[in-house]
């Protein structure tokens, strides 16, 4: 019987991969109060998936007004720090590797959950239509639709590049193996890159060249930080959540494959579209990125074990991400490696809450 690429061990960075199979970044929205802290059951739930080749926690704001929703965590206070430190040391306890994703939600906010300042962004223009989740008083969140940001000015970028700086300097003191940039989504790396949520003059703005410059000075001033070895990237090409369209989108990513590449970052990290009728993400469009990023590549999006060894044996992914599989399935790895049966997740208990629907899942006996 040929080895199950999936079980294959993968270099990344100064780190050894035991599999190829990774647990992305989940919001699950149980950081204690006040102050987003992460806690005990937090540890409990990573701990209980240390069996991934690696873990990407949770996005997890640099700042408070980088905050989109209730209950998440932050990585900005030294409480927030300590906290943290609870949830690597379990996961290392248990054999685990794990990386925390430094977010910045920009204008996918409101105010409540920023102690009523105005969101920013890269411009001036609201994202519609879309709802974040605000603390009504129970554990149950209610929604409630963005509002239009502020463009932050150029001495105020140049803020929040430094305050990425610090997120990561603060994520390894925590003992996180490396970061991950949340450039997805629609949050604020998302809406600088992306045309049509970017009607910026200056040099931040307009062409294709300046839209990625704020990436590109964030991930110059973590990698300068940390160490470009401990640092990745996610982005999402096709998706248009939270308002953020490209119009050209294999044309920009593939030159934001190429511009992380230059930084010689560990991986890059693309999250496929992934709603009932969204757009597929063409084979020549993963080649292409293939061929601009040179090293580890990771891809999530509703991939099942079968599709996850096809992209993996194509050539095009090291690294798959499974998702929502991983909240109900604590030893995901092991019930691929065995062709076990995969359990469903409650999707009631995915945000806010206690440990129902976070760390009751059982294993497999």
């Amino acid at each position: 019987m040929s080895e199950d690429c999936l079980f294959t061990p993968l270099r990344l960075g100064h780190y050894l991969l035991p599999n190829r199979i990774v647990m992305p970044p989940m919001t699950r929205s149980r950081a204690s109060q006040p102050g987003d802290v992460a806690n005990d059951l937090m540890a409990e739930y990573y701990a209980q998936r240390a069996s991934a080749g690696l873990i990407i926690a949770e996005g997890t704001q640099i700042s408070a007004l980088g905050k989109g929703y209730a209950w998440t965590p932050g990585i900005y206070s030294q409480e927030q720090i300590n906290g943290w430190k609870r949830v690597t040391d379990a996961v290392h306890v248990q054999g685990g590797l794990i990386f925390a994703q430094l977010w910045h939600v920009g204008r996918v906010t409101h105010p409540d959950n920023i102690g009523g300042q105005q969101p920013v962004s890269a411009s001036a223009l609201h994202a519609d239509g879309v709802k974040v989740f605000v603390d009504n008083g129970t554990d149950t969140p209610g929604f409630v639709e963005t509002v239009t940001p502020r463009a932050l000015s150029r001495a105020e970028i140049a803020d929040v590049v430094d305050e990425y700086r610090r997120a990561a300097r603060n994520a390894i003191t925590a003992g996180f193996d490396g970061i991950e940039l949340h450039g997805a989504n629609g949050y604020l790396i998302n809406q600088f890159l992306d045309s049509e949520a970017n009607a910026r003059d200056d040099e931040y703005g307009g062409s294709l060249e300046n839209r990625l410059r704020f990436l590109d000075e964030v991930t110059q001033a973590v990698c300068d930080e940390i160490g470009a070895e401990r640092v990745g990237v996610r982005l999402a090409p096709l998706t248009t959540l939270n308002g953020t369209v490209d119009a050209d989108p294999e044309t920009t990513y593939t030159a934001a494959a190429r511009l992380l590449g230059q930084h010689n970052i560990a991986y890059l990290h693309i999250a496929e579209a992934d709603w009932e009728d969204a757009p597929p993400m063409r084979v020549e469009f993963k080649q292409a990125l293939r061929a601009a990023f040179p090293n580890v590549l990771i891809y999530a999006g509703k991939y099942d074990a079968d599709r996850a060894r096809l992209a993996i044996t194509e050539g095009w992914a090291d690294l798959i991400g499974f998702g929502r599989p991983f909240v109900a399935n604590p030893d995901l790895p092991a019930r691929i490696r065995n062709g076990s049966t995969w359990a469903q997740h409650d999707p009631t208990t995915l945000f806010g809450g206690g440990a129902r629907g976070l760390t009751d899942y059982p294993a497999l006996t």
